[in-house]
């Protein structure tokens, strides 16, 4: 068989494992602790700072860089520990990343430590070719997480491919837009989307699709299916 010459980068959260259901909430309350704690403001204060910096960057780990001296790999450690996290995977799901030809790559706005442990908690870190977390998302001495449209460039170069044979499954829009712009394919993963976040996008309804999605699927086993 010819071997692809595809590179796949997958989210991690809500595209390989239902964060929705037990990590974003414990990394919402993380995040707001550590913002009370650092930045000594009271829980609505830090809760609208965490809300305000998401929406404007896309994580909000880059306003607490840009604006407040907020070391990144302390963020990360104190906010991604997580000691409840508890996830399993599907047969299913190993298959459907089994059969797929071509190098996989983990591409997650999470730290290095908290992707191995949801991969491995998964069973199928082996399965992927190598992970690229934030912290090796920096270009210049600045971080340029998802969605920033360098990092999609950057990693392409990386990882010597064109942009082209990129394809990014995700579950966020705008993440699949950036990478679109620069000439990677998309697949919108709406396995645990939920109406909240469809609304988050535009209100764009999850029966659509953008013009910037090439694909949307339910599972991974779609992928690839037309």
């Amino acid at each position: 068989m010819r071997k692809s010459n595809t590179v796949w980068l997958f989210d991690l959260d809500n595209t390989l494992h239902n964060a929705s259901h037990q990590v974003f909430g414990a990394l919402n309350v993380a995040m707001t602790d550590f913002i009370k704690r650092e930045l000594r403001m009271n829980h609505d204060e830090a809760c609208a700072l965490r809300s305000h910096y998401w929406r404007r960057y896309g994580a909000t780990l880059l306003g607490l860089v840009r604006h407040h001296g907020v070391q990144a790999a302390h963020f990360l450690h104190e906010t991604h520990a997580l000691p409840e996290l508890d996830t399993h995977s599907h047969a299913h799901d190993v298959a459907a990343l089994k059969r797929l030809r071509g190098r996989k790559y983990i591409l997650t706005n999470a730290p290095a430590a908290y992707a191995q442990r949801v991969l491995l908690l998964l069973g199928i870190a082996h399965l992927f070719d190598g992970v690229i977390p934030v912290e090796k998302m920096r270009m210049f001495g600045h971080l340029r997480p998802k969605p920033d449209a360098r990092l999609f460039k950057h990693i392409a170069a990386r990882l010597r491919v064109k942009p082209s044979r990129c394809v990014l499954v995700e579950d966020t829009l705008e993440h699949q837009k950036s990478a679109r712009a620069v000439g990677m394919r998309t697949v919108w993963m709406q396995r645990w989307v939920r109406l909240g976040l469809a609304r988050a996008h535009g209100r764009m309804r999850l029966a659509r699709k953008p013009g910037y999605v090439d694909q949307r699927v339910r599972t991974l086993r779609d992928l690839g299916v037309r």
